[in-house]
């Protein structure tokens, strides 16, 4: 039975009834079973971890191709999975685990892990998987078919481990999603970064299209290329989203660096900035054709510069073809176009 098994896809809050499952498919000590199974995904909800260590320990999984861990997964001992892990191509390790809290990855032995799977295309790695901070290795790791890449972390940790990934110059999708990063550290580390990860991917001196959202505690940046004319993300272009999670007062201060490093000259697409907060940054973007904007209070002056301001007889949007206006508030009833 186990030898025809060739995907393990769990899903549930209940993590007993988990660990039944998973020990009715863990072979016994020295069986060595469980070599056809491509892909493992093991999702736990539940309060407590669910433990998977002699899973992996008692299973050959040569042929495995894609593992994801999520949220509540307990892994002894790393180094009883690594050598099981050789052949990936997709990698996704979401493990969130409070109680017991879950052991660490160090940087040691995340980078064999993607040392041993030079294959890996899509690895996705959260902030609670790996401890020390990458930069104290002295190892590049080569990923040269990576076509998407998914990290999320400390600022610190999440850039000391890019600092040792070597990647093709131009991914498919790049998600990076940094925990209280400081101002200095958007300017002087992630602007450049992704002003020379932009300048290197000739695809993003295309047309671009920008996407903004915030919630209480985050605000988000996405760039992707679009097809002219609908200014819609085209299949098989590439996309960036930069995601920053820091205190509320402090959310305004990183957008404009979240900007700063896009080519705005390309920009002909801009979905959810707020109109009244960015005159500056909307005018290096000559070039925009599609604005959408929501829940917006209008008054005097909506998308007209400021008139005692250095752009006073100028229009921000000189080339606007496509103008979407959603959730308005009208102030004073007193809006001028």
């Amino acid at each position: 039975m186990q030898g025809a098994i060739r995907r393990v896809h769990l899903v549930s809050s209940d993590t007993h009834t988990l660990t039944l499952v998973i020990a009715s498919l863990t072979p016994n000590d020295g069986d060595g079973q469980n070599e056809n199974i491509e892909s493992i995904a093991l999702h736990n909800e539940g309060s407590h971890a669910l433990k998977v260590s002699d899973f992996f320990a008692r299973s050959r999984l040569s042929r495995l191709r894609s593992l994801d861990l999520f949220r509540n997964i307990s892994i002894p001992s790393w180094d009883r999975l690594i050598p099981r892990t050789t052949l990936l191509t997709a990698l996704s390790l979401k493990i969130t685990a409070e109680f017991p809290p879950p052991p660490r990855l160090t940087a040691a032995q995340l980078f064999s892990i993607l040392t041993s799977n030079p294959n890996l295309q899509e690895p996705f790695l959260t902030r609670d998987i790996f401890t020390n901070d990458p930069e104290t290795s002295t190892s590049k790791v080569q990923l040269c078919y990576l076509k998407e890449l998914s990290l999320a972390g400390g600022f610190r940790h999440l850039f000391g481990l890019l600092r040792q990934l070597t990647p093709p110059e131009m991914l498919d999708q790049l998600y990076l999603t940094v925990f209280d990063p400081t101002v200095e550290d958007v300017f002087r580390t992630l602007v450049p970064y992704m002003r020379d990860y932009f300048r290197h991917d000739p695809r993003f001196q295309d047309r671009l299209g920008v996407t903004a959202s915030s919630t209480d505690r985050s605000v988000s940046v996405s760039v992707s290329v679009v097809g002219a004319p609908t200014a819609k993300p085209s299949p098989g272009l590439p996309v960036v989203s930069l995601r920053v999670f820091t205190a509320p007062n402090m959310l305004e201060q990183f957008l404009p660096g979240l900007i700063a490093h896009i080519p705005r000259e390309q920009v002909v697409c801009l979905v959810g900035f707020k109109p009244d907060m960015h005159e500056e940054l909307f005018s290096t973007m000559p070039n925009v054709e599609t604005l959408r904007i929501s829940n917006v209070e209008l008054s005097g002056g909506f998308l007209q510069p400021n008139p005692n301001g250095p752009r006073a007889n100028t229009k921000l949007f000189p080339l606007l073809r496509f103008f979407s206006l959603q959730g308005l508030t009208l102030r004073d009833n007193n809006w001028v176009t």
